[in-house]
């Protein structure tokens, strides 16, 4: 029996060595801090890791994890679990511009997501930055396909007003980048 949870644990630990960073920069995005974030993964992972001997081992967990992420989230901000978010401070790095570019443009539109609706910005991390599809979204946060069109619309308005005309070409096209590659 050892023997047998030892594989599974081992494969546990591949995924999460494999695919955990990815899920905390969809945390990020989800909750607007780092810190929350962090937690909210490692308490994710910790539900997942309790399932994960039930689940199908030719599928891929990254959907259920997802659920997992949104629900606990979810009911994170139902108890009114919150932190303070510190302001961003970007560290001394010497990768050249592009790099301290792309670390100031994150930091802002991060900030920017803080500021809408926790349902707009579930809507717009699932949608844009983690690239499902509306249904797939909907199902994921127990609402119409219509709610996620109405979400998203509303949130890329207000994301647009947020970061100003400055950054009025990241929100021209609101079909995400896979789909409009694709066509």
């Amino acid at each position: 029996m050892l023997r047998g949870r030892d594989g599974i644990d081992e494969r546990f630990a591949a995924y999460v060595r494999d695919r955990g960073e990815h899920h905390l920069r969809v945390a990020v995005l989800l909750t607007g801090d780092w810190h929350a974030a962090e937690d909210l993964v490692q308490a994710s992972l910790v539900k997942l890791y309790r399932a994960w001997p039930r689940l199908d081992t030719d599928a891929d967990p990254d959907g259920y994890l997802r659920r997992i992420m949104i629900n606990t989230h979810r009911s994170w901000w139902r108890a009114r679990w919150r932190r303070e978010t510190p302001a961003a401070v970007l560290p001394e790095r010497s990768g050249g511009e592009d790099l301290a570019d792309r670390m100031a443009l994150g930091a802002v539109v991060r900030q920017a997501l803080t500021r809408l609706s926790r349902q707009q910005r579930a809507v717009l991390v699932l949608r844009y930055c983690e690239d499902l599809p509306e249904a797939e979204v909907a199902a994921l946060l127990g609402c119409t396909v219509g709610t996620v069109k109405t979400h998203a619309h509303r949130g890329l308005r207000a994301l647009r007003e947020l970061l100003g005309g400055e950054f009025a070409q990241l929100a021209v096209n609101e079909e995400p980048a896979s789909r409009r590659d694709s066509g």
